[in-house]
């Protein structure tokens, strides 16, 4: 069985995903990680991001043995992601990485911003995970006081905004659910309720 989850940034989408895959004993990959490894060996180079020839050789030649890597989690990171995810030789190379990894039994959770329109448009289950800029604003916030660095509110929300715009709007795989997809809008929900609702469309799949 495959689950597809995607949104937008600090959604929650990765939280959900590892945390269905190990309710459901199934493998569980955040496809983002992917391109802010690729992201950090252009900057561990000092290449330029815009350098697309050289983000694809790195997307090509990616060791994924260290997506666990704490660096993988910044916001620094994260804003370098997103502007390589927007070149196609570089979602090229790591697609075939990414469905390989989906068909793995008895199941996979894979999360990112196309995996039910791109990555496995075949998926069982399709959730398009979503809240108000503002609400991701503040956790994204809340997370980083509580990891006891220092991060400003209104910074947040902007660069929030900024990366919808480009993940939205760009000519390759933009961000937008799939056809067939649910939404589930985790605005009002805590990580908890936000996990039973998507586990209870899950098993209404299942059935």
């Amino acid at each position: 069985m495959i689950i597809a989850i995607d949104g937008p940034a600090a959604s929650g989408k990765g939280t959900l995903g590892k945390r269905l895959a190990q309710h459901l004993g199934y493998a569980h990959l955040d496809t983002g990680l992917l391109y802010r490894a690729v992201a950090r060996v252009l900057l561990d180079q000092e290449t330029a991001l815009t350098d697309r020839d050289a983000a694809a050789h790195a997307a090509r030649t990616l060791d994924v043995t260290h997506l666990d890597d704490a660096r993988l989690r910044g916001a620094e990171m994260g804003e370098a992601a997103s502007v390589i995810s927007a070149y196609q030789p570089v979602r090229d190379a790591l697609l075939a990485f990414q469905r390989q990894f989906s068909r793995q039994e008895p199941g996979a959770v894979l999360d990112g911003r196309d995996i039910g329109t791109v990555v496995c448009p075949d998926a069982d289950v399709k959730l398009f995970v979503t809240a108000t800029p503002e609400e991701r604003a503040r956790r994204r916030h809340l997370e980083i006081l509580n990891r006891g660095e220092t991060a400003d509110y209104e910074t947040i929300l902007a660069d929030i905004r900024r990366r919808d715009e480009r993940d939205m709007n760009r000519s390759t795989a933009p961000l937008r659910p799939a056809e067939d997809a649910l939404t589930l809008d985790t605005t009002q929900l805590n990580a908890e309720a936000a996990f039973r609702a998507a586990l209870d469309l899950v098993e209404a799949k299942r059935r």
